[in-house]
This record gives structure tokens, C-alpha cells and sequence, in this order.
């Protein structure tokens, strides 16, 4: 990089977020892994109009971290998210006109957006209820962590709406097929920890005084990785969605040559001369 550019990269993008003081969720940040956590144990972690838009604010951001790498998402208490306060959320929206109505739609979808394009993994770590907007974030994260206790359910269609929510129909079909998401969208039923883990929608299981730790640890894991290359993957995985195989196989011939040219191919290089393990660092 030209050194004559990195007072002003400094002075403009580029930003560390141990100290950010949030607003409507717990933050932390250590080692590279930023944890947020949903706050509102005895509702069962609902969003309301400012978290929503906090959260959508904060994902955005993250793509000028310097001491974020991974990001995990969990609820306190014994659940994820129970999605959209039905006070604070689902009663005003019933009195607003469609434009308005409009407006909140889309910011929905900005989380959803803002959480695919911000360049740092994110892994879930799903406990108990998680439900409508939750399920949403759920299916919006990179990695899912969850417990037998589970409950998953997109069920939009249970308060007279569709299941085309926040994205739901394009990415919910690649996690799990589009037999099942048609199932889970039409019927809103709820998707139980095991059977999650059967469909794909989890990764893994764990025992829930374990899942925030295991969440962490991933993330950790990913932190220790190349994470340059991690956010050129999850930026191609994003992506190639859109993609002919063609069109796929040239853009990550070019996304894989950035990364030859990073110092983190280099050090890997070196090591396995060497027959040591490699220290990535991240550039």
C-alpha cells in the first residue's frame, strides 16, 4: 500500500470498535471476536425499530474494522430472538400508511444486506426460541450454532404475511432446499434443534451451557485463519449466487489472485518450508 494514503485511511475508514458503547444489545469485543448479544431476556430478545436499525448501522460499519474478525450473534438468557416486539413493532405498523410501511420493509432488509456484506464472518449461537426476524438473523449469519432445544420458526405467515421476508425466499431454499423452506415459509411452523440439524439449517448442536463458548471458539478459530481470505470467501460465496459457472470460475480466478499477493500466502508458504504451523495476520 502507498504510504502517502494511511494518515488518511486512519483519519477516514478505518475503525476500531473495542469501545463502541451499544446502544440496544450487549457488545464485546476480545481477541478479534466481537460478540453481540440480544438484551431483552424477558421478552425473549425482541428487536424494536432502534435495534433493527442499530444493528443494520453497526454490520455496515464493520466492513472499516481493524480489530474485528468474526462476529457472534446470541441472545441472553435461555433464547435467540422471538423477532419483531409485538408492541414496540406489530401495533404502530398496523396504523401506517404503505409508503411508511415501505420505508420499514426495506430497512429490515438493509440488516439482512448489511450482515452479508460486511466482510467478517458471523456465527449464530441459537438457544430456545428463535422466531420471525430472529430466524431471519439466524439464516443471515454464515455459521449456526444450535441447541436440541431449538425452535426456529420464519413464521410470517401465522400474522397474515408471506414468507418473503427479509430475503427469506432466496436464501432460505440454499440452506436447506427448496422442498423444506417452502414447507417451513407455507406453514410457519417451528424447526426443532435436531431436525435443523438434519436439513443443514445448523452446523452443529451443542449442550446449551456450551453454546456460547463453541460459538466463540469457531470464531476464534476463523480469527486465527487468513481473514483477509475469509472476507474475499464470504464475499464470492454472496455473490456467486447471481453467477453462470462461468462467470463464477473468472471472478474467483481474480478474487484468488488478490490473495497471492497478500503477505498471510506468503507466511503459509513459509511455514510449510519450514514444517511449522503458519501465523496468519490478516494482510
Amino acid at each position: 500500500m502507498n504510504k502517502a494514503l494511511d494518515p488518511a485511511l486512519a483519519a477516514g475508514n478505518r475503525r476500531e470498535f473495542a469501545a463502541y458503547a451499544a446502544r440496544h444489545f450487549r457488545w464485546q469485543c476480545e481477541g478479534g471476536v466481537a460478540t453481540i448479544t440480544l438484551n431483552r431476556p424477558e421478552r425473549k430478545n425482541p428487536l424494536t425499530f432502534d435495534s433493527y436499525a442499530e444493528l443494520r448501522d453497526l454490520f455496515r460499519s464493520l466492513k472499516y474494522a481493524t480489530d474485528v474478525h468474526a462476529v457472534v450473534l446470541a441472545g441472553a438468557g435461555e433464547n435467540f430472538c422471538s423477532g419483531g416486539d409485538v408492541h414496540e413493532i406489530i401495533g404502530p405498523l398496523i396504523e401506517l400508511p404503505a409508503p411508511e410501511l415501505l420505508m420499514f420493509t426495506r430497512m429490515t432488509g438493509d440488516l439482512v444486506l448489511a450482515m452479508r456484506q460486511c466482510p467478517q464472518p458471523i456465527v449464530a449461537a441459537i438457544d430456545g426460541v428463535c422466531a420471525g426476524a430472529g430466524a431471519i438473523l439466524a439464516m443471515a449469519s454464515d455459521l449456526r450454532l444450535g441447541t436440541a432445544r431449538s425452535k426456529t420458526a420464519f413464521l410470517f405467515n401465522r400474522v397474515g404475511l408471506a414468507g418473503c421476508d427479509m430475503g427469506a425466499c432466496a436464501l432460505l431454499p440454499r440452506l436447506v432446499g427448496q422442498g423444506r423452506a417452502s414447507e417451513l415459509l407455507y406453514t410457519g411452523r417451528s424447526l426443532g434443534g435436531e431436525e435443523g440439524e438434519r436439513w443443514g439449517f445448523f452446523n452443529r448442536l451443542c449442550a446449551p451451557e456450551d453454546l456460547l463458548g463453541e460459538a466463540q471458539a469457531l470464531a476464534a478459530q476463523l480469527v486465527a485463519g487468513p481473514t483477509f481470505a475469509n472476507g474475499i470467501t464470504k464475499t464470492m460465496l454472496h455473490q456467486e449466487w447471481a453467477m453462470t459457472v462461468e462467470q463464477a470460475i473468472e471472478a474467483e480466478a481474480q478474487a484468488q489472485a488478490i490473495c497471492m499477493l497478500t503477505q498471510d500466502f506468503k507466511r503459509a508458504y513459509e511455514a510449510f518450508a519450514a514444517k511449522r504451523k503458519p501465523v496468519f495476520e490478516g494482510n
